[in-house]
């Protein structure tokens, strides 16, 4: 399957909220030509009206893709209307947590592709990274084909088992919340040190953002950038002495967090 068939059969957007806007977006200024789109949507943007693509009306009865974009409690609903689609000839990509293959090969048919991803909230600005994993009707083209969608919209990565997307879901799915706590409590740490709570939340905001963007494009191991930046005996030495400690800094602090996220995930799936 080319990814030339998603302008030529279509596909299908079901749900176009915060994450199914980001990915439309991305599809758009890419490769996707918006007559090819048809977008299901109860309560579609003023954004969405105004790309040009087919919204609320007849879809292909065979489009090369459709993309599960809805709220995990409305999938219930909303897959038996499209299990007609269902046997081979239309891949499913859901990004709906908590909703594993098995249960949507269920709804959909027993010899339909369905392939699921695990995007992040970063997918709004183009730097998400989205997890994928198919069913045993995937092809290689066709994963292919749902990596160059998610793609739009920042990196993927493929899984060897499904039983990983509970980690996924706890290390990248929950993980931006854990950064933007990290800048609140250092906004605040900063302005318990003086500082104006504004120019702290700058200074903790740019930080935060700017070492990312460091440990992403650096050649070098986080590892390595974190003792890049430690003299010994200095002020970030300190500070690493207090966050490394192996009782009550970020390591076992940390643990706990994606160990709670990963069961919590596994709770939702069953």
């Amino acid at each position: 399957m080319e990814l030339s068939e998603l302008n030529t059969r279509g596909l299908v957007l079901l749900g176009c909220g915060k994450m199914g806007s980001a990915l439309l977006e991305g599809w758009l200024k890419g490769f996707l030509q918006p007559q090819s789109v048809h977008v299901i949507e109860p309560h579609p943007s003023d954004w969405l009206r105004a790309t040009g693509v087919h919204l609320n009306g007849d879809i292909p009865d065979a489009p090369a893709m459709v993309v599960l974009a809805v709220k995990p409690q409305m999938m219930g609903a909303a897959l038996p209307q499209l299990a007609a689609m269902g046997g081979g000839r239309t891949v499913f990509l859901s990004i709906a947590a908590g909703i594993g293959l098995a249960r949507l090969g269920e709804a959909l048919g027993a010899d339909t592709p369905v392939i699921r991803a695990m995007p992040n909230t970063p997918a709004a600005v183009g730097r998400g990274i989205t997890a994928l994993i198919g069913n045993a009707h995937v092809t290689p083209a066709m994963l292919d084909m749902a990596q160059a969608l998610v793609e739009a919209v920042g990196q993927s990565v493929l899984l060897d088992d499904e039983g990983q997307m509970d980690a996924v879901t706890a290390v990248s799915g929950s993980g931006p919340a854990y950064v933007f706590h990290l800048i609140e409590a250092l906004t605040a740490a900063g302005a318990a040190q003086g500082l104006p709570p504004e120019m702290a939340l700058k200074l903790a905001r740019a930080t935060v953002a700017g070492a990312g963007a460091l440990a992403e494009q650096s050649g070098e191991e986080p590892g390595q950038l974190r003792v890049n930046v430690t003299s010994p005996g200095g002020t970030t030495a300190a500070a690493l002495s207090v966050l490394m400690d192996a009782q009550t800094g970020f390591p076992p602090l940390l643990k706990r967090a994606v160990k709670a996220a990963a069961n919590r995930s596994k709770e939702l799936g069953q």
